[in-house]
């Protein structure tokens, strides 16, 4: 089964209650939150609703908090691989 990943990427501050409400029965609250739900066609036409403030990926299982904590985790840029001597 797939799931759809969806990030809230603008806010909706100023938007008609309508698309709010759009919002909210997708599960997106804050900007940058990221929810999960399965391809579906009421799911695919909410999107679509507000495809303008939402990222959407499709991927083959949902992700935990962890999971997706560590994936926004940068790497720590460089590795040391033994000390110099002083």
């Amino acid at each position: 089964m797939s799931y759809f990943r969806i990030t809230l990427r603008r806010s909706a501050i100023g938007l008609p209650q309508r698309t709010r409400g759009v919002l909210a029965a997708l599960g997106l609250r804050r900007r940058m939150q990221t929810v999960f739900h399965p391809v579906d066609a009421q799911f695919a036409g909410m999107i679509m609703k507000v495809k303008e403030l939402v990222d959407v990926e499709e991927t083959d299982r949902a992700l935990t908090t962890r999971e997706l904590r560590d994936a926004r985790r940068p790497d720590p840029g460089f590795w040391v691989e033994r000390a110099v001597p002083r």
